[in-house]
């Protein structure tokens, strides 16, 4: 058993760092939203499925069907992960605008926010279960079925760490994964949209006497969580090449678990929380198996809520310095 650990450590390492990576864009959107609403927002699974399929969009849009090197390989990831963004934001803008925001304007209850967001999720799934898509979508089995993208880059050596390979597939998603989260980082803490987005989740009564538009925060949080998941859904595609309906729902509660043990709230502790998971589930696949996998982020679940419920990081949105 150990011995096999020590084989797989650093083979493991990358596809945790990978895996790891898009569960902490998709969390990303989580603790932002529950920063500002204190909501769940459970639908953001749902989001993250849109932006693969969005990014699936364009390969099949462009007819692409081998492997692309050089700027054109380069062009065609860029506008995979901008029709994913654009894809997944103006999703989760129309859900906090139908779902959420006529709650806010009736001062509904927090579990009437949550049982929407359920509902929002099972009818999107079952939205793209149904829905033919011209040239993506054209069988008879619609969308219930494993959708394939054709290979976009060769999974050729890039280095190796102790003898073990890294793929160019997983650079790519690493280093994407981790330049849009600098990128978000500094967009909360030093731009006035990031500013509004700290106060609202402070105290929205008083950013309100301040000027500060709080159904336009909401708007742009529920924004930036979306193109973060848009991002992840590009990403994913990328480099594991096939989608599905449902390929959400494990996804996100792998990230809401990523979200809760980072801290919920807290955007640095989404990163870390994703890494941290992504790391620790391919270490127990290979300590007691893969098939316990999913068992094992659960577990990690169950046992940060029972023991430690504020997280690893432990610091909210809303107790970030303005």
């Amino acid at each position: 058993m150990f011995s096999d650990f020590i084989n797989q450590f650093w083979p493991a390492s990358i596809d945790g760092l990978a895996f790891g990576s898009i569960y902490a864009l998709i969390a990303l959107g989580y603790t932002m939203v529950y920063g500002v609403l204190r909501l769940i927002n459970f639908a953001h699974s749902e989001v993250f499925m849109i932006g693969t399929f969005g990014a699936m969009f364009v390969p099949f849009t462009l007819g692409i069907d081998s492997t692309l090197t050089g700027i054109a390989l380069v062009g065609v990831i860029l506008a995979m992960i901008v029709a994913g963004m654009l894809a997944s934001a103006g999703t989760a803008i129309a859900l906090e605008q139908v779902a959420y925001k006529p709650l806010r304007k009736r001062g509904a209850s927090r579990l009437a926010a949550l049982i929407s967001a359920i509902g929002a999720s099972i009818f999107l799934q079952e939205l793209f279960a149904l829905v033919v898509i011209p040239g993506v979508f054209d069988r008879p089995e619609r969308g219930r079925i494993q959708m394939g993208l054709p290979r976009l880059m060769e999974r050729s050596e890039l280095f190796s760490i102790a003898g073990h390979p890294v793929r160019v597939d997983q650079v790519v998603v690493i280093i994407a994964a981790i330049g849009m989260m600098i990128a978000l980082d500094a967009l909360v803490n030093r731009t006035k949209i990031g500013r509004g987005i700290r106060a609202t989740a402070q105290n929205p009564e008083a950013a309100t006497l301040m000027g500060v538009d709080i159904n336009n925060i909401v708007r742009m949080t529920f924004l930036i969580g979306g193109a973060m998941a848009g991002v992840a859904g590009a990403l994913y595609l990328i480099s594991y090449e096939n989608t599905n309906y449902y390929i959400g729902f494990l996804f996100g509660i792998k990230a809401f678990t990523a979200a809760v043990l980072g801290g919920i709230g807290n955007l640095r502790g989404a990163l870390v929380g994703g890494i941290v998971l992504g790391l620790v589930e391919n270490y127990g696949a290979i300590l007691v198996g893969s098939d316990w996998k999913h068992v094992i982020s659960f577990t990690i679940l169950i046992l940060v809520l029972m023991f430690r419920p504020t997280g690893i990081l432990g610091e909210s949105l809303q107790q970030a310095r303005a």
